[in-house]
């Protein structure tokens, strides 16, 4: 999440500990280790069709036996990985798709689509859709932002046709952009506190970035490639209507207004933290905490669900049980998303615990090369290595540290490694990043077309904030 992509990795990351153990192999072999396990998983999905959740959970354990994690120790490795990426993933995918399912079922969605789609005009839909993300992404994760477009981007699709590419790598890459590259989202702001960096000024750069990024990555890249693959719209999405007379459609007001309710809740946090670090309140303040509970994520989308259910249910003339049934149908479709999101965060857990990430970034860290290209490349053998981009953001950041106190950077120049870190962080997304899985399932594409749609379009967002960064970087 994430996804997204990445995926809402460091919450529930900063809290696990899996099992330790003194690793006697070198970095070769580990790093030869992990490249047999990605062909491995590769062979099986492709060549012998094996299911992606089974194929993952089997590299998985078998990661873990070849790099030498203990045999009482590959259970608890491989269980607390999955684990702690569904505690990130479950609940916003969930929650988020039961308001999204809401939103469609009523007629909302069809009411942004056709407002979108007036005040822009038809053939600047997928531009109307990926403003739309760009400016939801800025508080939200990307997979719970994802989820909650996914029936608008849906229904636009189906309205005008064409590939769902067209519309759908513009909106994936909006969210993609802001959570890498722009404060308050975690990967930025921890790494911006390792090194040093004036948070404000971080999200000015990260918006220069993160805007020309998404305007090639996304909206140019979005219509090249969804003129040459043809992706339908995924076929249990089911555009439902009601049968119930009485029943009124939404106007798009509220369809803007019920999905700006989470973020503005999520995004009420940004402001409580910075009341807290310029110490005007207490954080042990009982009030404080509350509303920071009421501001996590999880709990945002509960109440915007229920908000929602409400305003788009009894007071639009639809029954409570539809509404049960229309919350109900929205489970279905993202159980086998959220189990290879878990298992794809199983494979990864793995990579960390068994030192194959550190491994790789040390060979880089020991090779010499300037700080702002070192950066850059270590966040990308991390990405390579373990999937999470704010996991190999973060990471990356600490391991320059140093060097970057030595250099005396300031201001801007700061903020460009920092953006320089992130950009690696999104390079060559693989079958271990459980942002490949997710927009891989929502879109219903098979694994090969999401390296030619997916991992080209992480890869091209990561070349332009490098080229982009070491450009500020150069004129400051």
């Amino acid at each position: 999440m994430q996804s997204g992509g990445d995926m809402p990795v460091p919450p529930h990351w900063r809290s696990i500990h899996l099992p330790q153990f003194e690793q006697t192999l070198g970095a070769g072999a580990l790093i030869s280790i992990a490249a047999g396990a990605v062909a491995l998983l590769l062979v099986l999905i492709i060549q012998f069709r094996v299911h992606a959740f089974v194929a993952l959970i089997l590299v998985s354990f078998l990661t873990a036996l070849v790099t030498g994690i203990p045999a009482a120790n590959i259970l608890n490795t491989l269980t607390s990985a999955f684990g702690s990426t569904l505690g990130g993933v479950a609940l916003l995918v969930g929650l988020g798709a039961m308001l999204g399912r809401l939103l469609e079922v009523s007629g909302g969605a069809q009411a942004l689509a056709d407002d979108l789609v007036r005040r822009f005009g038809e053939k600047r839909a997928p531009m109307a859709l990926g403003i739309a993300s760009l400016f939801f992404g800025f508080p939200i994760f990307f997979d719970a932002g994802l989820v909650v477009m996914l029936p608008v981007m849906f229904t636009v699709a189906r309205r005008l046709g064409g590939s769902l590419l067209l519309y759908g790598i513009p909106v994936a890459t909006a969210f993609s952009c802001m959570h890498v590259f722009v404060p308050p989202h975690p990967g930025p702001v921890a790494a911006a506190e390792l090194l040093g960096a004036d948070v404000g000024l971080l999200v000015i750069i990260g918006l220069v970035v993160a805007i020309p990024t998404w305007i090639v990555a996304g909206h140019f890249f979005g219509k090249w490639i969804g003129n040459r693959i043809n992706l339908p719209v995924p076929d249990d999405v089911v555009e439902e209507k009601s049968s119930d007379e009485h029943v009124t459609q939404p106007s798009p007001g509220l369809v803007v207004a019920l999905l700006l309710l989470p973020l503005m809740l999520i995004f009420m946090n940004t402001g409580l933290d910075f009341a807290r670090a310029q110490e005007w309140v207490s954080k042990d303040a009982g009030w404080f905490q509350l509303l920071r509970a009421i501001g996590s994520t999880p709990i945002a989308l509960l109440i915007s669900v229920l908000v929602a259910a409400v305003v788009l249910g009894p007071m639009r003339g639809r029954a409570p049980s539809k509404v049960e049934r229309i919350v109900e149908s929205a489970l279905g479709p993202v159980c086998s998303v959220i189990l290879i999101t878990g298992a794809g965060g199983m494979f990864g857990g793995v990579l960390r615990a068994s030192g194959i990430g550190d491994a790789l970034s040390g060979a880089l860290a020991d090779i010499g090369m300037p700080v702002f290209v070192a950066g850059f490349l270590i966040s990308t053998a991390l990405r390579v290595a373990q999937g999470s981009a704010t996991v190999a953001l973060i990471t990356a950041a600490g391991l320059v540290q140093p060097a970057i106190q030595a250099a005396g950077y300031q201001g801007v120049e700061l903020a460009a490694v920092v953006i320089a870190v992130a950009s690696g962080s999104v390079m060559l997304s693989h079958v271990n990043d459980s942002g490949f899985w997710l927009v891989g399932r929502f879109f219903n594409m098979d694994i090969k077309t999401t390296f030619k749609t997916w991992t080209v379009m992480q890869t091209l967002m990561g070349l332009l904030g490098f080229a982009l960064s070491g450009l500020i970087f150069w004129l400051a």
